[in-house]
């Protein structure tokens, strides 16, 4: 059963909350509901940020509901006055987005009927956001719900034989841009090439211009991960999406016979260069398959993520959907 602290929880100053906690089966996420009409979102979020910030360190993801934000701009007044930070930029992008306003952008611009698997942000680079924040204009008619799964729990499923070669060696991460991957110009918002390098140089990405002004670039990162605040370990990577077994069969055999594979869109090694065997992608899929928790989304909601605590992903979905994104360290 879940677990209601009517008024207030012992972090929250204001009384017109009533905060649900997690089931015993899952640790994420809280859901904080308003129960007040009159109550100013971004006034609630300033005066509430410590109490927020300490039930999403302690669970990963909070659902904040009924709060009456308006559109984009009053979701990015809303951050900004809880954690008095800029939003980041989307750069070194992996998927499709649009830019909505300001730093806000479109959640991933898949097609409906697509899964996007569990991941946490950029954990395939480097450098990653801190906290992501979506917020619900319109959920679809069916379906179309943002996963989440504890990272601490994806990694406690993970085999100590599958764990151990990973930390040993990162993922090693080959990208092939413009072919079923997102072009160069895109992901780093830029189309000047030594603009592309400098960028490179200063994350320690390897890359190499082909012949035909194609980009190709490898990256050697983490597997596992300490929480900076916690020292909880937590498995951070993406592996399983980069992957070409993630591809759908009919693609995938198209790569597979068609192209060599240092020129497929996109794969993942492990850090040696050597191939991650099929046993341990389906390791780590179960595990955050066993993990995944799907709220349905009301309009209005606004589901807040330690995203190193936290994957996200989503559920297929039919009719119109709309869910914003924002990013801070």
């Amino acid at each position: 059963m879940s677990v209601v602290i009517s008024n207030c929880a012992s972090d929250l100053v204001d009384a017109d909350v009533e905060v649900t906690l997690p089931d015993a089966e899952h640790s994420l996420p809280v859901l904080i509901r308003c129960l007040g009409p009159a109550v100013d979102p971004v006034r609630w979020a300033a005066d509430n940020a410590a109490g927020v910030e300490a039930l999403l360190a302690r669970h990963g993801a909070v659902v904040l509901q009924g709060f009456k934000i308006n559109g984009s701009a009053h979701f990015e007044q809303l951050i900004a006055a809880m954690y008095r930070r800029e939003l980041l930029e989307y750069t070194n992008r992996s998927t499709p987005r649009s830019q909505v306003k300001g730093r806000i952008y479109t959640s991933t611009e898949y097609p409906p009927d697509e899964t996007i698997p569990l991941h946490n942000e950029n954990a395939y680079t480097s450098m990653w956001p801190g906290r992501v924040f979506f917020f619900c204009v319109q959920p679809g008619l069916r379906g179309g719900e943002t996963t989440v799964a504890d990272s601490r729990r994806v990694l406690a499923r993970i085999s100590p034989r599958v764990r151990e070669r990973f930390q040993r060696d990162g993922v090693r991460y080959v990208r092939n841009y413009g072919c079923l991957d997102l072009p160069w110009q895109d992901v780093f918002q830029t189309s000047v090439p030594a603009e592309v390098e400098t960028f490179c140089r200063d994350r320690g990405i390897a890359y190499e211009w082909k012949p035909d002004g194609g980009l190709r670039t490898e990256e050697t990162c983490q597997a596992i991960l300490t929480h900076p605040v916690s020292g909880e370990e937590v498995w951070f990577n993406q592996a399983h999406l980069f992957h070409v077994s993630a591809l759908g069969e009919q693609v995938r055999c198209a790569l597979v016979s068609g192209i060599p594979q240092s020129d497929w869109p996109r794969n993942a090694y492990y850090g040696d260069g050597s191939e991650i065997d099929a046993d341990a992608l389906a390791e780590i899929r179960a595990a955050y398959d066993a993990e995944t928790v799907a709220r349905p989304w009301r309009a209005g909601d606004l589901l807040l993520v330690d995203n190193v605590l936290a994957a996200h992903g989503r559920r297929p979905f039919a009719g119109e959907r709309k869910v914003l994104v924002g990013m801070i360290q």
